[in-house]
C-alpha cells in the first residue's frame, strides 16, 4: 500500500472511529481526533456522508448528530483491520532489515550504534538491538525537544554525540532529507541505511 492511501485510510478510520464513540462530536472536535485541519476534517466528514458510512441529522441549536449506518460500522472493522496487518507486517519487515543491519556491524566489528530519527522503527531496532551484541547508545535527532528516547540520550548536535562506531539512519518523516543532511556531516561509510527505508 502506498504511503498517500495509507495515510488517507488512517484518516477516515479516525472519523470513523471519533463517531463510533461520541454522536454530538463537532467538527472542531472530529479534526482535533484527526490531527488535521477543520476544513479537511470537514471534508473527510462530507466523503463518509456521501458514501453511506455515517448518517447525519439535525439536533436542536444549530448542532448536528452524527451516526455510524451499517456500512460505516463494516468499513470501520475492515480499515482496522487493514491497519493492524499492516503494523503488524511493518513490524516483521522492520525488524528483519535491523537484524540485517546488525549483522553487517558485527561484520565490520563495531559493536555501538546511535540511531539517527526518533521513529517506530527507531524502537523496533532498539528492542531487537537487545538480542544482538550491538549497543543502541542513544538517538541523533537535531530536530527534536526530547533529552531520552527509549531510555537512552537524545543528541541534538553531532558533536555531543558519544563516542560509537557507526548511525544507523531510523527517520520515517523526512528519510530522504535526514540522509542526505548525514551524508553531509559524516563519513558516508559509518552510515547504515536499513532496506526497508528503500534508499538505496
Amino acid at each position: 500500500m502506498n504511503a498517500p492511501q495509507e495515510r488517507e485510510e488512517q484518516l477516515v478510520l479516525e472519523l470513523l472511529d471519533a463517531v463510533g464513540r461520541k454522536n454530538d462530536v463537532s467538527q472542531r472536535h472530529l479534526a482535533r481526533h484527526m490531527g488535521v485541519a477543520l476544513g479537511l476534517a470537514n471534508s473527510y466528514l462530507k466523503r463518509c456522508i456521501r458514501k453511506g458510512f455515517i448518517k447525519i441529522t439535525e439536533a436542536p441549536a444549530n448542532r448536528y448528530l452524527y451516526y455510524l449506518t451499517p456500512q460505516g460500522f463494516a468499513e470501520k472493522s475492515r480499515l482496522t483491520a487493514r491497519y493492524l496487518v499492516h503494523s503488524f507486517s511493518f513490524y516483521r519487515q522492520a525488524g528483519d532489515s535491523c537484524d540485517r543491519v546488525f549483522a553487517e556491524c558485527r561484520a565490520r566489528g563495531w559493536k555501538h550504534l546511535v540511531l539517527g530519527g526518533m521513529s517506530d522503527l527507531a524502537e523496533i531496532a532498539s528492542l531487537r538491538a537487545l538480542d544482538s551484541e550491538i549497543e543502541i547508545i542513544g538517538t541523533y535527532d537535531p530536530h527534536s525537544e526530547r533529552n531520552r528516547f527509549v531510555n537512552k540520550p537524545v543528541w541534538h548536535r553531532i558533536e555531543d554525540i558519544l563516542p560509537h562506531d557507526g548511525l544507523m539512519l531510523t527517520d520515517l518523516n523526512a528519510t530522504r532529507l535526514a540522509h542526505e543532511h548525514l551524508l553531509a556531516i559524516m563519513p558516508r561509510e559509518r552510515i547504515l541505511v536499513p532496506d526497508i527505508l528503500r534508499l538505496e
